[in-house]
């Protein structure tokens, strides 16, 4: 098993940004991962979708406040981007390199995760089978960022490492994270 916290960052801006910190952790475990994030602070301040049902796979979920997280497996310039709404939507998108090939990735037809929202918090968990996409001894690479969507409409963007002049969450070199 390998744990691993995380601390997201926001991208610079000369806009405010909402009084918030989001952590977490990913586990590997096998053929299984878990991801965990805790966002607290202002909600107020941010757009927080309420929960639908049933939740469903859909297009587009970084237009609004969406967590989201990269795989790749190491040496490899293929990976999935994973995209979890707060409502309890999700997608997952396989791409063969830098953002070129994307495709909705049929490895899975359902993700299942669960959200708790409280007045100066809100906890998000998944766990999941890696078995449609990688081998239980692969090696992977992990970025991890959020969308966050302000109440005002703005947007800023939140990850572990934003190494280039614009936000870009597909960066090969923001994938820091080894499982």
């Amino acid at each position: 098993m390998h744990c691993q916290p995380f601390i997201l960052r926001p991208f610079f801006s000369s806009d405010s940004l909402p009084d918030l910190a989001i952590t977490g952790y990913l586990i590997r475990r096998g053929a299984g991962l878990a991801i965990g994030y805790l966002l607290r602070g202002s909600l107020e301040e941010i757009v927080v979708p309420p929960p639908v049902d049933p939740p469903a796979r859909r297009r587009r979920l970084w237009e609004d406040t969406c967590l989201e997280f990269f795989l790749a497996p190491k040496d490899s310039p293929g990976y999935w981007e994973f995209n979890l709404s707060p409502a309890g939507h999700w997608n997952v998108y396989g791409f063969q390199a830098y953002r070129q090939g994307m495709t909705e990735a049929e490895a899975f037809s359902t993700l299942p995760f669960r959200v708790e929202g409280r007045s100066d918090s809100l906890v998000l968990h998944l766990e999941f089978d890696l078995a449609g996409i990688a081998a239980a001894d692969q090696r992977l690479e992990a970025a991890v960022a959020a969308v966050i969507k302000g109440a005002d409409g703005r947007v800023t963007y939140w990850a572990l490492a934003h190494p280039g002049p614009q936000p870009d969450f597909h960066r090969r070199d923001s994938f820091i994270i080894e499982l």
